[in-house]
């Protein structure tokens, strides 16, 4: 399912892309009076192959959650039990993600990909992978695609096996396809994973090749001590694996997370069905350097919602060649930034539907 997967993966249709910038020189405005949202059309009537390209909508936020063997190295202060426990409040509909969810209208998803623990809930309300509804749901669901129970501790042995990483990722790939398969016309990444920023600081020092302590953040908090042996762990994980960055399953089984092997696995699923993905924060651009490594033209399917708080999606932005819509200062995952992003993306392309032209509306050019 992954090489067939990144096999798809096409170029940005340049024939489409000039007919968008031919049509946003023809709209009622200055040209590049909107800003970023012009060239960002653009892209999207590249990936759609057409202009304009389908308005994002309906939209749907996959949630991948896991847990890491390094929370035994102290990284962070929140207890394990916390990634089962937030489950249970996303499909009770309790969470940020949910509220954002609810005022954007897009549907919510939570992919158990590696929760260590019990959830609390009745088991027979998750769904397995395979069996996963329409894009548009009534409320919450869970998908019931756990590989393992949690990582290993990736600052002492590889975090996962390959063929571990591989079955994660090709877990996103199937939730991309059920997702758009029921009617997604964007797909959105959130991620839920206590302990996940050290092995996403660790995934984007090794591909961006930037130093540990520029790769790691604070996360949810950390205070100086924490934060000081955080990089450490990065940095000894780092030392003792040598990752490849041109071996993109072995970069993410020695130190990734299994929420971030299956968003990477989301995002190819959605570049190989031309389908834009708006990531999050830096759980998700973390992840997103693992899809651009298997497929670089996968990064024409990748919108950034929003700059994460943490320094290491900066870094990865950079590697990856993209700006943020939205500059809030979050650090909160789940998807939240990318729902605040979200209404951008769609005012970007209805621009392409929905405005006259000089000629049409009889205004005069300079």
């Amino acid at each position: 399912m992954l090489e067939s997967t990144v096999a798809a993966i096409r170029p940005l249709d340049e024939a489409a892309m000039a007919a968008a910038r031919e049509l946003q020189g023809r709209l009622t405005k200055p040209a590049g009076s909107l800003g970023a949202l012009e060239p960002l059309s653009v892209r999207l009537a590249g990936l759609a192959g057409c202009c304009p390209p389908p308005l994002p909508e309906p939209a749907a936020v996959a949630v991948f959650a896991g847990d890491h063997g390094v929370h035994a190295q102290g990284v962070t202060p929140w207890p394990q039990e916390v990634t089962a426990q937030m489950i249970g409040n996303f499909l009770a509909g309790g969470a940020v993600v949910n509220a954002f969810a609810r005022q954007a209208g897009a549907s919510v998803t939570v992919v158990d990909v590696g929760v260590a623990t019990p959830l609390p809930l009745d088991p027979a309300a998750a769904e397995p992978a395979a069996a996963a509804g329409p894009a548009v749901a009534a409320g919450p669901r869970l998908v019931a695609a756990n590989v393992r129970a949690g990582t290993r501790d990736l600052s002492v042995t590889a975090a996962l096996t390959r063929d571990e990483a591989r079955a994660a990722v090709e877990v996103g790939i199937r939730v991309a396809g059920e997702l758009i398969g029921g009617g997604a016309r964007i797909l959105l990444t959130g991620d839920m994973g206590i302990g996940n920023t050290t092995p996403a600081a660790a995934l984007i020092a090794a591909f961006a090749g930037v130093d540990p302590a520029a790769a790691t953040g604070r996360g949810t908090g950390v205070d100086d001590e924490t934060y000081r042996r955080k990089v450490g762990v990065v940095r000894a994980a780092l030392d003792r694996h040598s990752p490849d960055p041109t071996d993109p399953l072995g970069v993410l089984a020695a130190l990734g997370g299994l929420e971030h092997a299956a968003l990477a696995g989301l995002i190819l699923g959605a570049a190989a069905r031309r389908v834009p993905v708006l990531l999050d924060g830096v759980i998700a651009v973390s992840a997103a350097l693992a899809a651009a490594a298997f497929a670089p033209d996968a990064v024409g399917a990748m919108v950034a919602g929003h700059r994460s708080a943490e320094p290491g999606a900066t870094a990865a932005l950079r590697h990856l060649g993209l700006d943020p819509l939205i500059d809030l200062g979050l650090r909160l995952g789940e998807g939240t930034g990318a729902l605040l992003a979200l209404p951008v993306v769609t005012g970007a392309v209805r621009v392409l539907h929905e405005v006259a032209t000089f000629d049409s509306a009889g205004v005069a050019e300079k």
